[in-house]
């Protein structure tokens, strides 16, 4: 058991030892104008630290901030950039589309080129490009209520599926409520949005027989409330219930593309019926897609033609715009390959190796949790079963404080929980290095 004292002693400190080491960052922090809060978006607010770092540039596995510190980056712009910041193919196919124009609401060659790439690699031959995954869900969301005549969707409590109204319903002991946190909501969600916990085979069951819901919205593996496995057979049962009621199983990969090639369904099970990617799949620059089944796509085609004329509710202006459509060929093409991953994998093993060292050394009943190159230090004996348990077991000022800690080192961890992402160029001496100062942090917290 951590001593809370401990715990306090070491922030304090280490909070004077980070507003020492970033005067650049302090100064921009109290003299940047016309941002609300000061920064262009708010959640750059939600680092452990006292200010945020501001960036300079990045790299492969590395960041440097403005006052020169350069950091071992196992972030990567919360998977944003997992594949490594600018890749060189990356770099050159924007720059090369710069000159050529950047949109322009017309199909090109190359998008045509990036279907038959996306059915390769997700094994779905139908496709569609969104600005976002948060907008990728939203579409998927009315085609599955569209096609299917049903008005209800579940989801799984404590998910992440981006900025998505439908999905903002938590489980609050045990009773469905609407987000308490949310701003500016005035939609009750609770008639049409049905929370379960996740790995909840009955409660699955029980929801989806009623013959009301649409679809089920789901990640493989919860990876937002910090990572929850699937209990062994959970998945599969989710995809026979589905078939059973008639129900259409999305699987939002956006952060479980780190599983392996082809995501996590691909590697693991079950196939689903539509799937959604996002962030990493255009190496940062903002797009998404989403692939569906041919009979999927066949019901989708029957209500177009069946509908007025008019706007759908689905897509924006800036949609498969030739940058995204560029940054994404490029992607599959050079970057986001067989032999990438298998690097990952391994760097997440040796990861995975050295975190359990360090938490045997110390007689901690911790876990470090791990799928592909996503990996989770939970500080719990017992491993989540679903997202009120990961809830409970998370201690914001012990992760905070060794975030800050490990940042003051030149290690940056996702600011949201214990996650790290291993990228086809994250190092050996970078592995190493983040387990050999999270050795140091805990030998000092335990002293």
């Amino acid at each position: 058991m951590i001593n809370r004292q401990a715990i306090h002693q070491m922030r304090e400190r280490e909070i004077a030892r980070f507003i020492a080491a970033n005067p650049k960052s302090k100064a921009h922090a109290k003299s940047v104008q016309g941002w609300f809060q000061g920064v262009p978006f708010h959640w750059m607010l939600d680092w452990s630290s006292p200010f945020p770092i501001v960036a300079q540039e990045a790299s492969g596995a590395t960041l440097t901030s403005i006052d020169g510190q350069v950091f071992d980056d196992f972030c990567l712009g919360d998977t944003a950039s997992m594949f490594g910041h600018s890749p060189a193919p990356l770099a050159k196919a924007i720059a090369a589309q710069a000159g050529q124009g950047l949109s322009y609401m017309l199909p090109t060659a190359k998008g045509a080129e990036l279907g038959s790439m996306l059915a390769d690699m997700f094994g779905l031959p139908q496709w569609q490009v969104t600005t976002t995954a948060s907008e990728a869900n939203r579409a998927v969301i009315r085609w599955c209520r569209g096609i299917t005549g049903r008005d209800k969707i579940l989801i799984f409590n404590s998910c992440y599926h981006g900025a998505v109204d439908d999905v903002f319903v938590d489980l609050r002991d045990g009773r469905a409520v609407n987000r308490p946190s949310l701003i500016g909501q005035v939609q009750d969600l609770l008639p049409t949005t049905v929370a379960i916990e996740f790995n909840d085979v009955d409660a699955l069951a029980s929801a989806l027989r009623g013959g009301d819901i649409a679809c089920v919205l789901a990640e493989p593996l919860m990876t937002n409330i910090g990572m929850v496995r699937d209990t062994p057979g959970f998945l599969k049962e989710l995809r026979r219930l589905c078939d059973e009621t008639g129900t259409i199983l999305v699987l939002d990969e956006t952060h479980t593309i780190s599983s392996g090639y082809g995501g996590h369904s691909n590697m693991h099970g079950p196939k689903p019926d539509i799937l959604v990617v996002g962030k990493s799949i255009g190496g940062g620059v903002p797009c998404a897609v989403y692939g569906f089944t041919e009979a999927i796509a066949k019901r989708m085609a029957a209500l177009n033609a069946s509908r007025p004329a008019g706007h759908s509710g689905i897509g924006t202006t800036l949609s498969a715009n030739a940058m995204a459509i560029t940054a994404m060929h490029a992607m599959l093409g050079q970057v986001i390959t067989r032999d990438a991953y298998a690097h990952m994998l391994s760097m997440a093993d040796r990861l995975v190796a050295q975190l359990n060292s360090v938490i045997s050394t110390h007689s901690l009943d911790w876990r470090v949790s791990h799928v592909g190159a996503r990996v989770e230090l939970v500080c719990s004996a017992i491993p989540p079963r679903n997202g009120s348990e990961a809830r409970a077991v998370m201690d914001h000022a012990l992760e905070s404080t060794i975030h800050l800690y490990l940042a003051n080192r030149g290690i940056l961890l996702a600011p949201f929980h214990n996650m790290m992402l291993v990228s086809p160029v994250t190092q050996v001496a970078q592995v190493d290095r983040l387990a050999a100062e999270l050795n140091s942090a805990l030998t000092e917290l335990l002293a």
